[in-house]
């Protein structure tokens, strides 16, 4: 995962160009947590984070020290071993968002970049060319398309732009509003009549509410019926961007496909598929984007589905290291040649004092009261205030109406749960809870099963090291097989897999295995009952790589003085053909530079976890990047 969990006091930054976790729902079967047959991609998920997490940048170091103290570590989350004996050292991770750079590995096992913004030819041949009046040119004065362009750049998207029609006719009016809509992709237009004149007006899509529907287009039926195009973003989550473009284009977000979502704090590279929309429509959208870039256009006749990629591609920026050359090189040798543990990482446990495996144990328990008591009962910690406001409320009253009046955005997980409640009452709170997505509801029970996951692994590598041992699994197939002693002397570690808890699963016959029953029944749960009264909360179970083993490993020192230039070279600027850093001999700092490829499902801070040898929770990183600062 390209996590963006491991924040730094950021430094402001602009850049050319003006945040996975896998939707692994319970299934009937088990799924295999493979190289090549897991369930979803590694990447932060909008809807597999919880709505209230810091990170964005708004908070001083101070203020976001404070607000972590009562964070989550790595202890809490049964992260707990390495497998490599090197000294570790100190580094600074995403100091700038441009030091954590996510380039997609598509199903071809092809690393993705942008590095074309034309049309396809294709396109220019079967699209007939729309017949423009010869007037277009002269039809809005220069005041009028410089008020255009700043509405278009979403200055104020609530504002609009009146342009009267003083020679009224249909034909002078659909002039203009085809004039406007040609100019400025993302614009509406609709006419009004003010005191006995007409006035076209101009509204920003983005801004509104109800939108429109779109527009039927020509379609040629030689031509595959999805445009596949490749999304360059800085510093935005892969739903945000997604949301963008398609108010731009009016389209509904689920015309969209793409096989894995990206971090926010990051610069990342992936490819998207959307429904009968030109390569030319989304080319547009070029003039006006922030921080995204859309190129690489070609039509398919199949959309892209989550988990299809192969893996992802990392450039990573670790600044103001302190370690030797010598111990740098032993610990780099070490990921190449022996791995990291596969643990879920620091991002699938949430950010606050109540973290999300507990809601999920509740879940599971069919304790309700509790699940309600959890999502939003006030916490220690800084959070935002209207939240904690909302959460005096509900802990004073516990009326679900006066705590949602708290709220300015309903669409936090706390105010669907509210909502519920108050449509639902308090008691139907299995209801009530339903209005909360879906993927934000199993986050919940997953980020559980991710829990007991990272501890028995823990387990698993103290009792036994990093050799394969009899009662270990490994898969045949997508089945799990128990390892007998003689087939463990010619199986790998690489090979052993473990299980999430699940009715589908089976466990190592070692110790260790019966460890799961042991955690299982000290929270309350049975393992032999992981079915549940409701469908969705019942876990089959998967099986995932205990130890996982990068490819494409390769790593520089480099020296810099300023530490806000930028270290890596990115795709948009070698499209803009802007020089690549230039790196010192010597300088007031050093950084590490490192590339590796990563399979689906898996966790880049944990192999950046494995180098360093630093605890990789925000509460401790936000205290090393404080006191470095200070």
């Amino acid at each position: 995962m390209a996590e963006s969990e491991l924040l730094s006091v950021q430094v402001g930054e602009k850049r050319g160009c003006t945040e996975d976790e896998e939707e692994d729902a319970p299934s009937k079967k088990p799924r295999v947590e493979d190289d090549q047959k897991n369930g979803g991609p590694p990447h932060r998920d909008e809807e597999d984070e919880p709505e209230d997490e810091a990170g964005d940048g708004e908070e001083d170091g101070e203020t976001f020290a404070d607000m972590m103290k009562h964070g989550l570590t790595e202890l809490d989350v049964g992260i707990l071993k390495y497998v490599s004996d090197h000294e570790g050292f100190s580094g600074i991770l995403k100091e700038r968002y441009s030091d954590f750079v996510v380039h997609e590995i598509n199903k071809q096992g092809k690393i993705v970049h942008l590095d074309d913004l034309s049309i396809p030819a294709e396109a220019a041949d079967d699209v007939p060319a729309a017949p423009q009046p010869p007037e277009e040119s002269y039809v809005l004065t220069e005041e009028q398309t410089k008020q255009l362009g700043e509405l278009q750049l979403l200055r104020n998207k609530e504002d609009s732009v009146s342009i009267e029609v003083v020679d009224d006719t249909k034909e002078k009016r659909t002039l203009v509003h085809k004039a406007i809509k040609t100019q400025f992709p993302g614009l509406e237009t609709k006419t009004e009549e003010r005191d006995g004149h007409k006035f076209i007006v101009a509204y920003h899509a983005a801004g509104k509410k109800a939108l429109a529907a779109p527009r039927k287009h020509f379609w040629p039926k030689n031509r595959g019926s999805f445009c596949h195009f490749v999304l360059y973003k800085e510093n935005k989550d892969t739903m945000d961007a997604i949301n963008v473009l398609s108010k731009f284009l009016r389209l509904r977000p689920n015309m969209f496909s793409y096989m894995g979502t990206k971090d926010k704090r990051a610069i990342t590279v992936q490819e998207i598929a959307v429904l009968k929309i030109t390569a030319e429509r989304l080319a547009h959208l070029n003039k006006c984007l922030m921080n995204l870039k859309l190129g690489n256009f070609c039509y398919k006749n199949h959309p892209l589905k989550l988990g299809e990629l192969q893996g992802n591609h990392f450039t990573v920026v670790i600044r103001n290291i302190s370690g030797t050359d010598e111990q740098v090189h032993q610990a780099l040798t070490s990921l190449k040649q022996t791995g990291f543990i596969n643990y879920y990482g620091m991002q699938r446990f949430g950010t606050t004092a109540v973290p999300t495996q507990q809601v999920g144990r509740a879940i599971l328990k069919n304790n309700w009261n509790e699940v309600v008591d959890l999502i939003l009962k006030p916490r220690p910690g800084a959070e935002k205030e209207f939240l904690v406001r909302c959460r005096e409320e509900w802990a004073k009253t516990q009326d679900p109406e006066a705590a949602l009046k708290k709220l300015p955005n309903k669409r936090c997980v706390e105010g669907q749960l509210l909502r519920g409640l108050s449509m639902y009452g308090k008691k139907n709170i299995v209801t009530a809870f339903g209005l909360i997505p879906r993927n934000n509801r199993l986050m919940y029970i997953h980020s559980y099963q991710s829990v007991v996951w990272n501890t028995m692994v823990s387990r698993r590598i103290e009792a036994f090291g990093l050799k394969a041992v009899e009662g270990d699994l490994v898969l045949r197939g997508t089945a799990a097989h128990v390892l007998s002693a003689e087939e463990a002397e010619k199986c790998s570690i690489h090979d052993v897999v473990m299980p999430l808890p699940g009715f589908d699963v089976i466990y190592p016959s070692h110790h260790v295995g019966k460890g799961y029953r042991e955690l299982l029944s000290a929270d309350g749960l049975d393992i032999d009952n992981m079915r549940h009264k409701v469908k969705d909360y019942s876990l089959a179970g998967a099986y995932r790589r205990i130890i996982i083993r990068p490819s494409d490993v390769s790593w520089e020192v480099i020296h810099y003085d300023d530490p806000r230039i930028s270290l890596v070279h990115s795709d948009y600027e070698k499209l803009e053909n802007k020089p690549a850093p230039v790196f010192n001999k010597e300088g007031k700092y050093r950084a590490l530079r490192m590339e590796f490829s990563l399979p689906p499902s898996t966790y880049a801070t944990m192999a950046i976890r494995e180098v360093l040898k630093l605890d990789t929770s925000i509460k401790k990183q936000t205290q090393l990047n404080t006191s470095w600062f200070n």
